[in-house]
């Protein structure tokens, strides 16, 4: 928690993945609302041992924490240690809730927790590679991805009936809406950007409004795509601000990286556009990982054809991650 608030509020960051992180301003009330929910859901109790990865200044720790000082739970911050010694610690001190993003699982390995029972997967939608991993270190859990925002807390949640890929359907007393580049509501199956109404929105940003985050009445937007099937699945596509173009095709960086996450041996994927002289931008990718750059190339052009699959592909020793536990993007824009 940063900075002075008025009474019941706190201030916390955004993960600053694409950018430099926000600090925002939300009262305590709009988490408890959570917390009584999540508890209803997943008969949280005193008796449950929780973990977090990340630093507590990303609202996903935070979050985490709070939650499990407001059931009684015991709690371990686990913050820069190494992931095999995180993975360790999980199992040793009988760990049995679990908020991570999707990065920070990847790190962890397979080593079997058999305590934990709950594993919150947010910050990020959950490959299939990644999730086989988890039910391998976590067998006797389980496995929900939530789709979120430090401004919005919890937007949808995914359980056993959720198709592989969506990040589930609405999150209880959360309403998600599709909308066009004007405003306008989109039928099933079309894909725009996600709009969603929620008592738990956060209060603003300290220092100013940004450009993404955009308010409509008591609609809120922070400028991710997806788009919602006839069962009411939320699926996402990407980030609105991560978006370019390859000749006239608009291209989600964030589809490419699921697929290079999907090959053997690639532990992370980033996907930045590079300038060309031909096309405008084209695709690079950067991996880190037991793979071969060239076969991986190929298995990508296969998977999505020639306008989306990566030009080059660079192996990056020393993976940048935030304190959220996510990419640090900036840093590999620097390196590309």
């Amino acid at each position: 928690m940063q900075g002075e608030e008025a009474p019941g509020h706190f201030q916390c960051t955004t993960s600053g993945s694409t950018g430099a992180p926000r600090r925002i301003r939300r009262s305590m009330a709009s988490w408890r609302a959570n917390f009584e929910t999540n508890t209803g859901l997943f008969g949280l109790s005193s008796s449950d041992r929780y973990a977090t990865l990340g630093g507590l200044s990303h609202s996903l720790t935070l979050y985490a924490a709070c939650e499990a000082l407001h059931v009684g739970a015991d709690l371990r911050l686990l913050d820069g240690m190494r992931p095999d010694r995180q993975a360790q610690a999980l199992r040793e001190d009988g760990t049995t809730v679990l908020y991570a993003t999707p990065v920070q699982l990847r790190q962890l390995g397979e080593a079997p927790c058999p305590k934990l029972r709950l594993v919150l997967v947010g910050g990020g939608a959950l490959d299939s590679a990644t999730a086989g991993q988890v039910r391998a270190m976590a067998p006797n859990a389980a496995l929900h991805v939530f789709y979120g925002a430090s401004e919005t807390s919890f937007i949808s949640i995914s359980d056993a009936t959720t198709p592989e890929g969506s990040v589930g359907r609405a999150y209880p007393g959360v309403q998600v809406m599709i909308r066009d580049a004007q405003g306008a509501a989109l039928p099933v199956g079309a894909e725009g950007e996600i709009w969603i109404e929620t008592p738990t929105a956060f209060a603003g940003y300290a220092g100013g409004d940004t450009g993404s985050t955009r308010r409509d009445g008591a609609a809120l937007t922070v400028g991710e795509h997806g788009y919602l099937d006839r069962d009411g699945h939320l699926w996402l596509t990407g980030r609105g601000d991560r978006v370019f173009q390859v000749a006239d095709q608009k291209v989600h960086p964030e589809e490419i990286e699921a697929v290079l996450l999907a090959l053997p041996g690639v532990t992370h994927a980033a996907v930045l556009p590079r300038r060309d002289t031909a096309r405008g931008q084209v695709p690079i990718a950067l991996v880190s990982g037991e793979i071969e750059t060239e076969s991986a190339l190929i298995a990508a052009r296969t998977a999505l054809g020639p306008t989306k699959a990566p030009r080059a592909m660079i192996r990056v020793a020393d993976w940048p991650l935030l304190p959220s536990g996510k990419t640090d993007l900036r840093a590999l824009e620097a390196l590309l």
